[in-house]
């Protein structure tokens, strides 16, 4: 299933994509696409609906972020041994794990604001992944059970606050407006191979980034068992799993987001963003 929430911030619905792509409304079954709604009974109960019987949402609404209520969005650095040349850096011993802040998510076609002072606003296209099921000290043969499915997210950095300005990562990394995620959550049924999908990315309509998930360091199953060892994970937390090489940093010379850029990122299986850079006032 591919599952979305419509229309203005903080006023969304529950739908869900049907295979003619026709948007339906799910607001009669469920309050929104988050917490209980995505566990597997949750889940199991939405499949059982038949999309035809569902209300048919006229196209063009704006599309909300992909999962709502949630409340961790981790995301881990240097898992793609390409990327990590290409920034000059080692592949990391364990997986570098830091926060974006939840505030930061926006749906995938909404403007990214620019912050105050940025100097290098960079992008990066990632594999999302959407915990569906409460992991707390999971193996990782099990993992893959506590996934209630994948999304896109462009885990927006602005690389001076990042890297120059000391402390840890997360200041980069959590402007208002830095996480897109979606347009759908993809349950895990439709993507059977998560370590095998292409990724891509665009600025201005040039090709930037053309990865795959295939040369992750670490894989969806085993973050999610090894970031459950040191913390529950809830459903609706986002799991944003690292970048393919193409980012503005690791350019020659670097290259950086500015007013009117437009981004546009895809991820096979799971549906593309597109979103223009403003400037905050």
């Amino acid at each position: 299933m591919k599952l979305m929430r419509v229309g203005q911030a903080g006023n969304e619905k529950p739908a869900l994509l049907d295979a003619d792509g026709k948007i339906r409304d799910l607001s009669g079954h469920v309050a929104d696409i988050g917490g209980e709604v995505i566990t597997p009974a949750g889940l199991a109960k939405i499949a059982a609906i038949d999309p035809k019987s569902l209300p048919e949402l006229e196209p063009g609404r704006r599309i909300g972020a992909c999962v709502a209520g949630t409340g961790k969005f981790i995301c881990i650095g240097l898992n793609y041994s390409d990327h990590a040349a290409e920034t000059g850096a080692t592949v990391p011993p364990e997986p570098i794990i830091f926060m974006k802040a939840t505030s930061a998510i926006v749906g995938p076609n909404d403007d990214v604001i620019i912050p105050r002072g940025s100097e290098k606003t960079d992008w990066e296209v990632e594999l999302g992944v959407v915990i569906g099921k409460t992991a707390k000290y999971v193996t990782e043969a099990e993992a893959l059970d506590y996934v209630a499915g994948y999304c896109v997210s462009n885990d927006v950095s602005e690389r001076a606050f990042q890297t120059e300005r000391s402390g840890q990562w997360t200041k980069g990394k959590s402007c208002d407006t830095f996480g897109p995620i979606g347009p759908w959550l993809v349950t895990k049924d439709e993507i059977p191979e998560p370590q095998n999908l292409g990724m891509w990315l665009t600025v201005n309509g040039q090709k930037m980034q053309n990865g795959s998930s295939k040369t992750m360091v670490y894989g969806v199953a085993f973050l999610v068992s090894y970031l459950s060892q040191f913390m529950s994970l809830h459903p609706g937390d986002v799991i944003s799993t690292g970048t393919p090489p193409g980012v503005g940093m690791g350019l020659k010379p670097p290259r950086y987001l500015k007013a009117g850029d437009v981004v546009e990122l895809g991820i096979e299986g799971l549906g593309t963003q597109k979103q223009t850079f403003v400037a905050d006032r």
